[in-house]
């Protein structure tokens, strides 16, 4: 079984870990979780995680090491792991946005293999949408990067150039369609309901909505049509948001989202 560290136990290191450990891809004794203040690791240590606040010794003897820090810390962490790094036997992934795996390799090494991959936090549940690139890495590796990510949700593999597209699309994506639901949840508490049967009522819906898109493998306007009807409601309630904004702020959302993601990192 191979061995994992992941470098940086934020929101995205941690969800992995346990996504990984949840659908059995490997055991909690076979992760490395690194942190500068592992006091805040307690429960995870608990959990039968290793931890550490030392980077160079956490990746000796890993066989894939997940880079997960903020843009801002990654050429000091980098800096770090050098002495320790084994290009024949370790495969680097990144999942930090705006980073390169030429920027990867640029304090790391040029033989060094670097695959890039964008999942979100539904990771935590199992239903990430995790993109993945790479420039240099070999496809057995690059399959194994994606047989890891496909135990916690759906994956989809691209050309380097559009991760920070998907970036704004899957990853920021999870706040959007997130504030979606929260925005519906509110106009059912304005038409009569209480707030958490609302709240519970929007999130199903949504779900179900994902769900015919998922499970019937159609285009929203398909299973959009099949709901108006002339004169009726619910192309009434479409058209007033609309006529408000409502597809071209997501748009541009999501289009300045991206446009953030690209400038995160300056070496």
């Amino acid at each position: 079984m191979k061995k994992i560290t992941i470098i940086g136990s934020g929101n995205i290191g941690l969800s992995l870990a346990k996504g990984l450990v949840n659908k059995a891809y490997c055991k909690a004794e076979n992760i490395t979780l690194t942190r500068r203040n592992i006091k805040l690791m307690t429960e995870e240590a608990a959990a039968g995680f290793k931890v550490s606040d030392d980077n160079l010794a956490a990746i000796e003897g890993a066989d894939i090491v997940v880079l997960a820090v903020l843009p801002q810390q990654l050429k000091k962490v980098l800096t770090q792991l050098v002495p320790a790094v084994n290009p024949e036997k370790q495969l680097f992934v990144s999942v930090i946005s705006g980073v390169s795996c030429a920027d990867v390799r640029k304090e790391l090494g040029e033989n060094v293999q670097v695959i890039r991959a964008m999942p979100n936090t539904a990771i935590s549940i199992g239903q990430s949408m995790t993109c993945v690139a790479t420039d240099n890495a070999s496809d057995e590796n690059l399959n194994e990067v994606v047989t890891l990510f496909e135990t916690v949700g759906a994956v989809v593999t691209i050309q380097e150039d559009l991760m920070t597209s998907a970036t704004a699309l899957c990853a920021c994506g999870i706040a959007f369609f997130l504030r979606s639901i929260r925005a519906a949840s509110q106009g059912g508490v304005e038409i009569g309901f209480h707030a958490h049967d609302a709240l519970k009522m929007a999130v199903q819906t949504a779900k179900g909505a994902a769900d015919l898109l998922l499970l019937n493998e159609t285009h929203p306007e398909t299973e959009i049509d099949k709901v108006t009807s002339p004169k009726g409601c619910t192309i009434a309630g479409l058209n007033e948001m609309e006529h408000n904004g409502f597809s071209s702020s997501l748009i541009k959302g999501i289009k300045l989202s991206a446009k953030k993601a690209g400038g995160l990192y300056t070496d």
